[in-house]
């Protein structure tokens, strides 16, 4: 009778003691998002006739949102996170008369894109030093071009559409990085996501999101 009354008191101390070491938190920081694909390479191709005209550029956003960190063992842990995630693309072209150089024109056709991400982390803790890898699903939130236009510093176009209906609602992915953790809970992260699918909806040559993160956070 009293190993009966035991092994449930063990078991519900042990969940007590491992929920206690379940962790919360908030991260946050900035993106440079690009692009890749086939889609993008032979855009690449035609802009090297430019001369430099014309080029791509990737695009700087943010990303903030929470996460869970679950330990798994004694240097292990998954974390299951949640991110509002700005993401896009760019290009820019600049064109100067020669010998007269007020008479400059230029302009931008710059997509922005807006994702809510959902990355699940597997992550190796050393003395703070963290290394971790997992899949995210994304789901689309807005996407838009903005396209600009001007020369001699005046402004000839400024128009900005909702291109929503022409990328993939869902976006998978995979990513992974190196951080380091202080033990007050302050945390500072470095990570590249690199999409798997295509974000362009019904075209035949693919585009996939990709981008760089470093952000900083803090856990609970």
């Amino acid at each position: 009778m009293k190993n009966k009354i035991l092994l449930p008191l063990g078991l519900l101390f042990s969940i007590s003691s491992f929920s206690q070491r379940i962790t919360y938190g908030g991260a946050g920081g900035t993106n440079i998002a690009n692009m890749r694909g086939d889609a993008v390479k032979n855009m690449q191709q035609l802009l090297n006739f430019t001369n430099d005209i014309v080029s791509t550029n990737a695009v700087t956003g943010y990303y903030a949102g929470g996460f869970v960190n679950i330990p798994v063992g004694n240097n292990f842990s998954i974390e299951p996170a949640l991110y509002y995630t700005t993401k896009g693309y760019q290009l820019n072209g600049s064109y100067s008369v020669k010998d007269i150089s007020f008479l400059t024109a230029n302009a931008t056709a710059k997509l922005n894109s807006s994702y809510i991400d959902m990355p699940v982390l597997l992550k190796a803790n050393f003395n703070g030093l963290q290394v971790f890898a997992g899949p995210q699903v994304s789901l689309l939130t807005n996407a838009s071009l903005k396209t600009t236009a001007g020369i001699a510093g005046f402004n000839l176009l400024n128009n900005k559409t909702d291109i929503t209906s022409q990328f993939n609602q869902w976006d998978i992915a995979v990513t992974g990085g190196i951080g380091y953790q202080l033990s007050n809970g302050l945390r500072i992260t470095a990570a590249y996501d690199r999409g798997l699918s295509k974000v362009n909806a019904g075209q035949s040559l693919s585009a996939y999101n990709q981008g760089f993160k470093i952000g900083a956070g803090f856990s609970f």
